[in-house]
C-alpha cells in the first residue's frame, strides 16, 4: 500500500509534504509531485500537511481521482526505486496523463 498525491497537487506543488517526509520518496516533476510506491513506508505523515488536501492513502483514494494510483505508479516505471528524491532533485519530466492536462487554476 501507498498514499497517492491527486489533481488538486497538479501546478501548485507546496513541498510540506516533501518536507515531513521521513524517507524521502516524495519526488517532484514539472507539474507535480509524486510518491514512490515501493519507497514509501506508508507512516501518513505527508497527508495532514499537505494545503489542497491531495494526498489519501490508497485505500481511501476518491473515486474521482482513482486514475492517480497509477499514475503515480507509472511515473516511476523508468525511474525505479532511486533511493530518495533529494539526491535528484526536480525532474525535468511528468507522467503523461500529468502532462496532458490543462493549466490547473490557482
Amino acid at each position: 500500500m501507498t498514499y497517492v498525491i491527486t489533481l488538486p497537487c497538479v501546478d501548485t506543488k507546496d513541498k510540506a509534504c516533501v518536507d515531513e517526509c521521513p524517507v524521502d520518496c516524495i519526488y517532484e516533476g514539472l507539474r507535480t509531485l509524486y510518491i514512490n510506491p515501493d519507497e514509501c513506508v506508508d507512516c501518513g505523515a505527508c497527508e495532514p500537511v499537505c494545503p489542497v488536501e491531495a494526498i489519501f492513502y490508497e485505500d481511501d483514494l476518491p473515486a474521482e481521482y482513482s486514475q492517480f494510483l497509477e499514475i503515480n505508479a507509472s511515473f516511476f516505471n523508468d525511474l525505479g526505486a532511486p533511493g530518495g528524491a533529494a539526491r535528484l532533485g526536480p525532474l525535468d519530466k511528468d507522467q503523461p496523463a500529468i502532462a496532458a492536462l490543462p493549466p490547473q487554476d490557482e
